[in-house]
């Protein structure tokens, strides 16, 4: 399951359950409180080591959401992503990957270009039928 470039961890281990039972991409923060009800010991230091042992064996990526803290994602498979400008949630868009995008680019400019990442910003459903009532 896990890379073996780093010693096993069972809060590795749990974090990445979490984040791939998740499609709420979030803060290591509630990442913690998730996982302080099973390990009464941990502390925040924790978490985020293990969350970049994560990102660095590209097992989770990190969503710059243009807030203060980070969110993470379980989905390491190319996929766009929507964030709501009103709750701050980040939704991914079930949408087919624009995979032209890349080679359009490399035609464009010498360049190499090896991904794109697209964000969608407006008012969620859930925001959008909560300001209707």
């Amino acid at each position: 399951m896990i890379k073996h470039k780093y010693k096993r961890s069972r809060q590795r281990e749990e974090i990445l359950n979490i984040l791939k039972g998740t499609d709420s991409h979030p803060t290591a923060s509630w990442i913690y409180d998730e996982l302080k009800k099973d390990f009464h010991n941990l502390s925040m230091g924790t978490v985020y080591r293990n969350v970049n042992i994560l990102l660095d064996q590209n097992l989770i990526t990190r969503i710059e959401s243009g807030s203060s803290f980070d969110r993470f994602d379980g989905n390491v498979e190319p996929h766009y992503h929507f964030f709501c400008r009103e709750c701050d949630a980040i939704y991914d868009m079930p949408i087919k990957l624009m995979e032209g995008l890349n080679k359009q680019a490399n035609l464009s400019a010498n360049h190499h270009v090896e991904e794109h990442r697209i964000n969608f910003y407006g008012i969620c459903e859930n925001c959008k039928s909560n300001a209707a009532t």
